[in-house]
């Protein structure tokens, strides 16, 4: 964790707690059972996961290695949907901004699961 500042994990954490904001008001509008709301729930725990390593949480207690496995393909697929979408914006703009964010918050969060994976061999 050394490798970023105070000021970069409080970034990806705001950026994680929106995401996850986000997500949580838009999952109950996908019906159960379908490939939206099971994606979402998914990127949902995969983001509590990554505020917890990234936070004081004690994150070895509350998730389990498969757990920390099955957050790594979520945080991929928002950074790579972030990627994308941000190129729709020009730089400067609230949209690229915010998306830069996301998806800084999304290299740190990747980089520490799987630091957190490896711990456990």
């Amino acid at each position: 964790m050394e490798k970023y500042n105070e000021e970069e994990l409080r970034e990806a954490l705001e950026a994680i707690a929106s995401a996850i904001n986000e997500s949580e008001k838009i999952h109950p509008k996908f019906p159960e059972g379908t490939s939206q709301h099971t994606l979402l729930r998914n990127r949902i725990k995969a983001l509590y996961i990554s505020k917890a390593l990234m936070g004081d949480e004690c994150i070895i207690e509350k998730y389990t290695k498969e757990e920390l496995i099955k957050a790594l393909p979520p945080v991929t697929s928002l950074m790579s949907k972030c990627e994308k979408a941000q190129q729709k914006f020009q730089e400067g703009t609230y949209h690229h901004t915010r998306l830069k964010k996301i998806i800084n918050a999304m290299y740190i969060s990747k980089e520490l699961i799987g630091e957190e994976i490896s711990k456990r061999g």
